[in-house]
């Protein structure tokens, strides 16, 4: 698998993730971030600390990041864990702001 150059906030948004760190993962958002998942809006670092601390606890969700374009910022990754269909290619598209996530927005 080839070197992808992810920006940082994605880099550690991954590890987070496959640390099931919900304060971690946060962290990689702005304060007035907001996150948009199955049909669902998450606003703020708060709300998406708990968003994903739930979905860790329910789906313990492994990522394994495929490509990512620096000119769309998309991130596919397969994601795993304890949910149907596992696992899945996901598309993670981002908004930055000051080097932090401020938009994420998972389809698949």
């Amino acid at each position: 698998m080839k070197k992808m150059n992810l920006p940082k906030a994605v880099a550690d948004l991954v590890k987070a993730q496959d640390n099931f760190d919900s304060v971690a993962y946060a962290n990689c958002f702005a304060e007035t971030a907001v996150v948009f998942d199955e049909g669902k809006t998450h606003h703020g670092k708060m709300e998406i600390k708990n968003w994903i601390a739930k979905s860790n606890k329910e789906y313990q969700v492994k990522m394994k990041p495929l490509e990512y374009s620096e000119t769309e910022q998309i991130l596919k990754a397969e994601i795993s864990g304890t949910f149907p269909g596992s696992p899945l290619i996901l598309t993670y598209h981002y908004e930055f702001k000051d080097e932090l996530i401020q938009s994420l927005k998972i389809t698949g």
